[in-house]
């Protein structure tokens, strides 16, 4: 019998845009994507689905830390 699992905590292809990434304590990911330091960017837990609300007026410099925040206190992990 085997005992290979797929691990629950296997990075996700990274989508365009990227800005940056961060890994919750629950061991999923928190991806900001966007344009950069202009507004139009936008973040989105990989484990539990929560997102940026207003993503067409955040700049950069503030979703980062929202992001973060978030990535911080999120326990979920990625089913898929």
């Amino acid at each position: 019998m085997s005992t290979t699992t797929l691990s629950a905590f296997t990075e996700p292809d990274r989508p365009k845009n990227l800005q940056i990434r961060f890994i919750t304590v629950g061991g999923s990911f928190v991806d900001v994507v966007g344009f950069g330091e202009n507004f139009k960017n936008r973040w989105k837990c990989h484990g539990c689905q929560a997102s940026s609300q207003f993503p067409e007026a955040d700049y950069l410099s503030c979703i980062r830390q929202q992001a973060n925040e978030h990535a911080a206190a999120c326990r979920a992990i990625s089913l898929k």
